[in-house]
């Protein structure tokens, strides 16, 4: 029986790893058919906005990643993690800061950014969608 706990556990392991990769993958052909479909409709400069929000999302979730796998490994060991509070406050000014400097440039259309932002909920909500399917095949057996 412990075999089976242990592939059960290393079959999710695999899974969860298996579905962050394709989120982070989708993440990325929305933000390109995003800029591609932006460019085409509304001009070349929604669609570099488009990217750049794009390629904020991805800096914004690797930071996040690593503030909360040095926070989980701190608080493994004992400590309490208060110091790392402020790498939480210090990314969310950041942001703001780089947002608002887009905004008061006028170069590319704040619009546009927010839309690349947005693209890690897309891909989420993508990934949600590919799932309920799956599982819906998978009970139908097809």
């Amino acid at each position: 029986m412990g075999e089976d706990a242990t592939s059960s556990e290393v079959n999710e392991d695999s899974f969860k790893q298996l579905s962050h990769i394709r989120i982070l993958w989708i993440m990325g052909l929305v933000v390109v058919f995003g800029a591609i479909i932006g460019a085409i409709f509304e001009s070349l400069i929604f669609g570099i906005g488009i990217l750049i929000g794009g390629v904020l999302s991805f800096v914004n979730y690797y930071w996040l990643k690593r503030s909360l796998e040095s926070i989980f490994s701190v608080a493994k060991s004992g400590i309490k993690p208060n110091l790392f509070a402020g790498s939480y406050i210090l990314r969310y000014l950041i942001f703001a800061i780089v947002l608002m400097l887009i905004y008061l440039s006028k170069m590319i259309s704040i619009v546009a950014v927010i839309l690349g932002l947005s693209s890690f909920a897309i891909a989420v909500m993508l990934e949600g969608i590919l799932r309920i399917f799956s599982s819906i095949n998978t009970k139908k057996g097809i």
